[in-house]
């Protein structure tokens, strides 16, 4: 029987993360051309497809959030669209190898069934041999963003959930798991258990990238975020780590806060301290590379310290 865990508030963790004098060196701006008068924000971590490395992007106008999800290549210090590549209407997209093919996903958004002029959102899966084959295969439940997959060391699929409402709140992390892509199912995707005691319910945090360790636990690159009195909206990256085995997990902590990147522009005023994980390139001298999106209207990236290398 587990003991039941006090969650940690955005406020401890980021007391926690201030007193360590974290590395977080290098910031740097990512400079994307080719894509008119529109931001950039929301990056995955670049991966290699068909011989190059490729970053995918949340595109979209400043003064709205009807995105696409657009794949870029590196030309002299700038990124361009890649020739040919699929335009997903999608945001925050993402991506992982289960069973060697690509795996990528975004949010979908759509007129609520229900409630007149209003949005609903779902996460939607891709998968192929590259990114240019990439096919439709599953879509997650209504109203559910942060819905990832990863190969487990048995070839099985862990499942990462977020629901909201009656059983998540303002979202709470979940984990199923299935013994391949086929036996993946609305139903199962709901009945995941939570992550009990990690999240209060006045905050909200999601799983963003999932890294397979060496030892068959799972390195989960996150993100945890709170409203201040102001009504203004705090995101922060955070990394824990996770056992499908026993279904523990150690507390989160933070790898990056807002004022160790660059400055730049937000969306809106209420969301300047905004960072959202994109993705983790980990590197052999102990280091990371973190991939994010800042103020809902800018992507950078920073070197910190692997969250995950002490558990390997």
């Amino acid at each position: 029987m587990s003991i039941p865990r006090e969650a940690l508030t955005c406020s401890a963790l980021l007391a926690s993360y201030n007193s360590k004098q974290a590395r977080a060196e290098q910031a740097e701006r990512l400079v994307f051309e080719g894509i008119g008068n529109k931001d950039v924000y929301n990056i995955a971590a670049p991966f290699e497809d068909d011989g190059e490395l490729v970053l995918p992007g949340r595109v979209e106008p400043r003064d709205s959030e009807h995105s696409q999800v657009m794949f870029f290549v590196e030309r002299d210090g700038k990124w361009l669209p890649r020739a040919g590549a699929p335009v997903f209407d999608l945001q925050d997209p993402f991506h992982t190898r289960i069973g060697g093919k690509l795996i990528v996903g975004g949010v979908q958004i759509y007129p609520h069934p229900e409630k007149e002029n209003a949005l609903m959102w779902r996460t939607v899966f891709y998968q192929g041999s590259s990114v240019n084959g990439l096919k439709e295969f599953f879509k997650g439940p209504d109203g559910m963003k942060d819905l990832r997959l990863v190969e487990l060391k048995d070839g099985s699929i862990g499942i990462f959930t977020r629901p909201q409402g009656k059983k998540g709140g303002r979202g709470k992390i979940g984990f199923a798991k299935v013994p391949s892509l086929e036996k993946l199912t609305l139903q199962v995707i709901n009945d995941a258990p939570l992550l009990e005691g990690q999240f209060t319910d006045e905050e909200w945090g999601g799983a963003n990238e999932a890294h397979l360790l060496k030892d068959g636990r799972i390195g989960v690159l996150g993100h945890a975020a709170c409203y201040d009195p102001s009504g203004d909206r705090h995101y922060y990256p955070m990394a824990f780590v996770f056992s499908p085995s026993d279904l523990t997990f150690t507390d989160m902590e933070l790898i990056a806060v807002r004022d160790r990147f660059l400055p730049g522009p937000s969306k809106r005023p209420d969301l300047q301290d905004v960072v959202f994980s994109g993705g983790l390139i980990r590197k052999e001298d102990g280091t990371a590379v973190l991939y994010a999106g800042i103020g809902d209207a800018d992507a950078q990236r920073i070197v910190i310290d692997d969250p995950f290398a002490k558990f390997e």
